[in-house]
């Protein structure tokens, strides 16, 4: 007979980028099985953008910063929720927390699983189907191949992003009020300062981009990181600074109004993405084969390293250095500077986006 799960448990264990292209997997499940129960199990600050993820029923947290638990006791806490409560596992991620998560909880489990056996082999040995989470590919095929192990298919995946009809007219009041109509969403921050291009070199662009003549909505968090960067923000008279101003929901449905993305490799780059926007996207260390902007028209991403490269309706500037890109969290591979970003010139990057302005109008 076949294997037809009524219920589905898929665990992200990673970082919002992670979660947000977790989405074509989804789907593709929501249509093979007929509607089937989907919860997620996610970490606690990926929460606002696994909200906006369609068909999913309940969402699990898991906090690394919890007041009063510990991790293990957070672990304990949720295998009690989660034991044997699904017809079937997903696991995205090689952790052994998240794939204990899903032996546990699918009577079928699934799981990326490391490339080396010495870590993996009782991983192997013990879920009902893995694969190797492989570097070399992008995070949308990477998260798709469970599919495969279905006798689903991954075929062309495609990305797309969800918000509702409230978000959307509160970020068209916002609009309004402040005379906003065609705009480019520029988003400088990220999840981690590593990624984030330096100031002087952004206040740079955004002084030559101001010249255009075309609103520039920057965007981000109340994080800590975001905040910083919106007290360094200069005052131009076509920069309008939305940073800490708007939900995820309402982030997404300001750049489905919005005509292209400037900014960093970053959650909102991929969304952005998603709504197949004109892309500007300035990487550092970041592997580019798996973490490059999913071009929707062409079912894939780049896995080249170049100064600039253009595919179809994306642009990536990288410094031209031997290291790029590293994959590192910085340098130091400890969250430090990259220097890597401070080789890309902002001229660079206003050339491309000022040509593909004059033919966009």
């Amino acid at each position: 007979m076949k294997f037809t799960p009524q219920s589905i448990l898929i665990i992200v264990q990673r970082s919002n980028g992670d979660v947000f292209l977790s989405s074509p997997l989804i789907d593709a499940l929501f249509c093979a099985y007929g509607s089937p129960r989907i919860d997620l199990l996610v970490n606690s600050d990926t929460l606002a953008i696994a909200e906006t993820l369609p068909h999913i029923d309940r969402i699990h947290v898991f906090s690394y910063k919890a007041a009063g638990k510990g991790r293990g006791t957070q672990t304990t806490d949720l295998l009690k929720k989660i034991t044997r409560r699904y017809d079937l596992s997903i696991n995205l991620t090689a952790s052994d927390r998240s794939v204990l998560f899903a032996l546990v909880a699918g009577r079928q489990a699934i799981s990326a699983v490391e490339p080396d056996r010495k870590k993996s082999w009782w991983k192997r040995l013990l879920l009902s189907a893995h694969y190797d989470f492989d570097s070399r590919q992008h995070i949308i095929e990477n998260n798709t191949t469970a599919l495969d192990l279905l006798g689903i298919g991954s075929g062309k995946p495609t990305v797309r992003s969800y918000y509702s009809e409230m978000a959307s007219k509160r970020v068209g009041r916002m609009l309004v009020e402040r005379g906003i109509r065609e705009f480019v969403i520029v988003h400088p921050g990220a999840q981690y300062d590593y990624k984030v291009y330096p100031e002087k070199l952004r206040n740079k662009l955004l002084e030559r981009l101001d010249s255009l003549g075309v609103p520039l909505v920057v965007t981000g968090s109340k994080s800590v990181l975001d905040l910083e960067i919106k007290r360094g923000l200069p005052k131009f008279a076509n920069l309008h600074d939305f940073i800490g101003l708007t939900s995820m929901e309402e982030l997404i449905a300001l750049s489905e109004r919005s005509i292209a993305y400037i900014g960093a490799d970053t959650l909102t780059m991929h969304i952005a993405a998603s709504q197949n926007k004109r892309i500007f996207a300035i990487y550092g260390p970041t592997i580019l084969s798996m973490w490059s902007p999913w071009c929707n028209d062409l079912r894939k991403g780049t896995r080249m390293n170049r100064p600039v490269q253009t595919y179809g309706n994306a642009t990536v500037f990288q410094a031209d250095m031997p290291c790029v890109a590293c994959g590192k969290a910085g340098c130091d591979d400890h969250h430090g500077a990259s220097e890597c970003l401070s080789h890309i010139s902002p001229d660079v990057i206003f050339n491309q986006i000022s040509e593909w302005l004059t033919t966009y109008r």
